[in-house]
Formats: C-alpha cells, structure tokens, sequence
C-alpha cells in the first residue's frame, strides 16, 4: 500500500518547498534568462550601452572554424575523461570492496581528492607535469618522450584529461562503493556456488546492478566535463597552445571576458546550455531503457 505524506496545513508543503524555488530561481532562471537575452544584443566591452541585433550573434558564431574546433576539442575532452574517470572508480571501488586489512583507510584517501577544488588540482597536475620543472616531467624526457604540453597540443589535452579524470575518480568511486555494497552477498555467493567466475559474476550480476548508478554518474560526468572542468583547465593550459584546449565553456569565458564579446559570449552560454539539455534528454530517453531498477 502506498504511503503519502500528510500535512496538517495546506501552506506547510509550499512553504517547505520556497527556499529551493528561490534559490533556483535566482540562481538559474534569472541568469539564464539574462543570457539568452544578452545574446541579442550588440554590447560594448564595459556593457554600458547595447544594440538589439536578433540572431546576428548567432550567425557569427557559427560562421567562426574556431567554434567548430571547440566542439571537436570539447567531445574529445569529454568523452575520454568520462570514460577514464568511470572505469577507474569501478575498478577502484569492486577492489575496495573486498575485505582487505586497513581497507577504510584506503577509502579514505581514495576521496580526499574531490574536496580539492578544480583548479588547485590543475595546479598540482601542472607541478608534477611542468616541462622544465616537473618531478615527473624527468622521467618522461628520459625515457626519449620530448614532453612539452606548453607547445605541445596533444600533450597539453593529455594533462587535462589526466587532472580532470583523478579530480572526477572520487566523486564516481564514493557512488560505485555504495551501489556494490547495496548488492545482496547471497545472490553472488549463490553464483559462486554453481560456478561461476568472478568475472563472469561480475558482468551478469553486479554490474547490471550496479546500472541505476551507472547511468546516474554518466549524466553526472557530462556536466561535469562540459562545465566543472573551467578552473583545471584555466589553471594548467588557459586554453593554449594555439586554442588546441579550448573547449566551449572556456571559450564562453575568453570570448566574453578576455575578448569584450558579451553578446557573442552569451550566444554561446545559451547553446551550451542547449547541448547540455539535449544530452541529458537523450541519455535518459534511450540510455535509461537499459537501466535495470
């Protein structure tokens, strides 16, 4: 029988339900409708006069090549670091979840790194990796590998998807740790005992389990990627070299506060906003189909 809550005022429930109407509404409502309105418009670097232009910020932007190599750069920023930083929480996570001595240490330091913030981890990952000034920069150039993410574009996405991968890993091992320990033991010792192999327990059971969390974290990493990622990206390659890392949400940022394009600026936000939206709708139009609740 189902269960409904029962309050003894009808004003309780809209009352409970105002300070989170609120903040979004300031937070994101007003800001958004802000932008698309903004990208109407022909503004001055200082924004201090404007011209209703209709959709010519738009025709411009998609006129420019550097746009569409944004694009290209943000999928294949997005898609390796979402890939990487999953794999790796799951592998992390089914190892931590064995019975092993010292084992909530281990889950402890394993998420730290989510507590630190995204560009102090850009500015760790630039420390270890600097050409001339790295500790693992050495190693790199001894074994005849010309390391170089200042001038070198593939090195330069190579570091940022490293940096924004471990920043991610915790986030996705602390839910994956919780999925698998939301399994019921007997169901695997059950396939254990008509012999079945651990990777084989672990493709037929435990993971389409664990697919509610799975799908859950996909959504989660996009935005992360298409959003979060600004500060390690700010912070270890501002971009460069020669715009090779620039993806939309940073060139949201230089277009619109190194550049004094605000309208063009906002004309991006507002398509970014777009794709973010569609492929959330996408995920869980198709995507969630598979997810076994």
């Amino acid at each position: 029988m189902e269960k409904r809550a029962l309050f003894s005022s009808k004003i309780l429930p809209y009352a409970l339900l105002l300070p989170q109407l609120v903040i979004t509404i300031i937070f994101f409502y007003l800001p958004a409708s802000q932008a698309i309105w903004q990208s109407f418009l022909l503004e001055d670097a200082f924004g201090l006069s404007s011209e209703f232009v209709g959709f010519e910020n738009y025709r411009h932007l998609f006129g420019q090549p550097e746009y569409y190599k944004a694009m290209v750069t943000t999928v294949v920023f997005s898609t390796s670091v979402a890939i990487l930083s999953l794999s790796c929480a799951l592998l992390l996570a089914t190892q931590a979840d064995k019975q092993l001595r010292g084992g909530e240490g281990y889950k402890t330091l394993l998420i730290w790194p989510y507590a630190v913030a995204p560009a102090i981890a850009g500015v760790l990952w630039i420390f270890m990796f600097h050409p001339t000034l790295g500790t693992l920069a050495r190693p790199i150039k001894a074994m005849g590998i010309d390391w170089n993410p200042m001038l070198n574009g593939k090195h330069a996405m190579t570091l940022l998807v490293l940096s924004a991968t471990w920043k991610q890993i915790s986030y996705n091992f602390l839910f994956f740790l919780a999925g698998l320990q939301a399994i019921p033991k007997s169901v695997i010792e059950a396939a254990a005992i008509d012999g079945a192999s651990p990777l084989r327990r672990f493709w037929t059971i435990i993971f389409p389990l664990l697919s509610p969390t799975t799908f859950f974290l996909i959504v989660v990493n996009i935005v992360y990627v298409f959003f979060d990622t600004f500060g390690i990206i700010d912070a270890v390659t501002g971009g460069g070299p020669a715009g090779q890392t620039t993806t939309l949400v940073y060139k949201v940022y230089a277009d619109g506060r190194l550049g004094g394009d605000l309208g063009g600026s906002a004309a991006q936000s507002v398509i970014l906003m777009i794709i973010v939206i569609a492929l959330t709708a996408v995920q869980f139009r198709y995507i969630e189909r598979k997810v076994q609740y």
